[in-house]
């Protein structure tokens, strides 16, 4: 506090002190008090007062919500410690169960004074990512939910250690943790007030460490979904750019799954190669799955942007690793495939021919047009393959499979190129069992975006966001480790945002006494057994292999 400041206080009436520590004329206390002593009395009126506000603007603020016959409706925020967020104790049983908070709690670096420190890192994780699930995606949110008894008994921090703090971290605390990713060529933040430091190849191979945990038996193959998505940008965030195939300013991010099992989230500026780190991610995750199992059947699946000879190349080099690829239509592949298009052409008007003569022998012939014949016939599909190789760019010869679909408005045409021998899938069988499933992986995106609200990198710094998209990617391998416990159960195959809203959202008073914390959750809650099952599921299920 400058001298100025000490000055003002120390000279302000209330006190009546002069600056010499001598009482001043009129006062009616003899004993002689110093500036320190006022400046300590000033911070104790402070927060008094601050106190006494808090709880005046809570006691005020009644709500009237009308009548129900005779009686007045009216709502206070003065119902003591009762939470939304009941469901948060079964997320701390399943984090507590495969580990995955201290898993990434061991990826960061803590430079803080160990003296200093009120909240570990694997609290704030914990409280971050369970925040995220519990559908708290704003950091500012923590402001309140820092005071939350229930997410305290979750992270078992009921109380704080600190008198002058609150029993979990605020937003500034958290803020600071997500400031903890920086490379060495990007703008470095002032290291006095940031402690932490991650490492990201640590935390990268996290999401892979925690697939193979849970994958106790060896599976007979792998399929690697890839894909990119946008997130949106509106500031003035590092490295964002506007990305013509998404018409906005955006960022890029990556993502690899197998099945509902997130592999990778990279986060990418948008003004890249749609393919740009698919290789390095492919390299990276590829050879730890095949070190744990050397002999399971790798497929990697994605749309036409991978159709890349570096991809291909790298793939048909690696023993038992295949590759399923859309391929973008051009003439030369339009060309081969006009046979597969007039087989299906020659089926479509042979059908529509049968089904007219079907109907005029009920209608007359004026009464049935075009638009009734393109309505009632299907379009015809047809498959087949042929090699095909490009004139520049592609290494060697490849297997091409297309589908034509014949209907009313002409030919659709959908080309697919493949590692796959036809003597292993035929063309049809390798389009739609192995090629048309990777639909299922934008159900993982949709998730991630809208139920996880991964899209949600607003902090300024490219590293930073990274950094957060990873802690909505390690709520959604939370929540889907929940989604383990419903087998069996309506919601086994329900998206996370559904999981969250019925079986998460339980209203609950919290008591706690010195002898025993006690949660008392809503009586009419529709998915009580649901609940006490999945409970009981997690209670009973064995420690995962790694």
């Amino acid at each position: 506090m400058t001298p100025f400041v000490t000055e003002c206080i120390a000279s302000h009436p209330i006190f009546s002190v002069s600056l010499d520590g001598s009482s001043l004329v009129g006062s009616s206390s003899s004993k002689t008090v110093g500036p320190q002593d006022a400046l300590a009395k000033f911070e104790r009126l402070g927060r008094a007062k601050r106190r006494t506000t808090s709880r005046k603007a809570s006691s005020s603020l009644k709500l009237s919500l009308g009548r129900l016959d005779r009686r007045i409706i009216s709502a206070e925020f003065n119902g003591g410690h009762i939470s939304s967020d009941g469901g948060v104790m079964l997320l701390a049983q399943v984090d507590e169960h495969f580990g995955i908070s201290a898993k990434v709690a061991t990826c960061f670096s803590d430079k803080r004074h160990p003296s200093y420190v009120e909240h570990s890192i694997d609290t704030l994780v914990k409280q971050r990512v369970y925040g995220i699930a519990q559908g708290y995606e704003d950091l500012n949110d923590h402001e309140q939910l820092r005071h939350d008894p229930l997410f305290g008994v979750a992270l078992g921090r009921v109380e704080s250690h600190h008198q002058r703090c609150a029993p979990l971290a605020g937003k500034s605390t958290l803020n600071r943790l997500e400031k903890s990713h920086r490379r060495d060529d990007s703008d470095r933040v002032d290291e006095r007030y940031i402690k932490t430091e991650v490492d990201p190849n640590a935390l990268e191979n996290v999401f892979i460490d925690l697939f193979i945990a849970n994958t106790p038996s060896p599976p007979e193959v792998l399929i690697l979904d890839m894909d990119v998505t946008d997130d949106r940008t509106h500031g003035n965030q590092e490295q964002a750019g506007y990305n013509a195939h998404y018409k906005s300013t955006c960022y890029t991010p990556l993502y690899i799954f197998c099945g509902r099992e997130m592999l990778v989230s990279r986060l990418r500026p948008a003004n890249v190669d749609p393919a740009a780190g698919a290789l390095e991610e492919l390299q990276r995750v590829i050879p730890q799955l095949r070190q744990q199992w050397p002999d399971v059947m790798i497929m990697v699946r994605g749309d036409s942007a991978y159709a890349r000879d570096e991809i291909m190349s790298w793939c048909e080099a690696q023993p038992k690793v295949e590759f399923v690829l859309a391929m973008g239509t051009n003439s030369r592949l339009v060309s081969m495939a006009q046979r597969f298009e007039d087989y299906a052409k020659a089926d479509y008007l042979a059908a529509r021919a049968a089904a007219k003569a079907a109907l005029l022998a009920t209608m007359k012939p004026e009464e049935l047009t075009d638009e009734h014949l393109d309505a009632l016939v299907p379009p015809q599909v047809q498959y087949g393959c042929f090699p095909y190789e490009t004139l520049n760019s592609w290494s060697r010869q490849r297997r091409i499979v297309c589908k034509i679909t014949y209907g009313p408005n002409g030919a659709h045409r959908h080309f697919v190129v493949t590692s796959w021998h036809s003597k292993q899938y035929s063309s049809k069988a390798l389009h739609q069992k192995q090629y048309c499933p990777r639909g299922e992986m934008e159900n993982r995106i949709k998730e991630q975006q809208l139920d996880l609200f991964s899209d949600r990198t607003s902090n300024h710094y490219f590293d930073d966001n990274q950094l957060r998209l990873w802690f909505h990617s390690l709520a959604y391998v939370l929540l889907n480790r929940l989604r383990d416990a419903l087998q069996h159960t309506p919601l086994a195959n329900a998206q996370v945002g559904t999981i969250r809203s019925k079986l998460l959202k339980v209203g609950t008073l919290i008591r706690v006494s010195v002898r025993r914390i006690h949660l008392a959750m809503h009586s009419a809650f529709a998915y009580q057994d649901l609940f006490a099952l999945v409970h009981q599921r997690l209670s009973q299920m064995t420690l995962p292999s790694g």
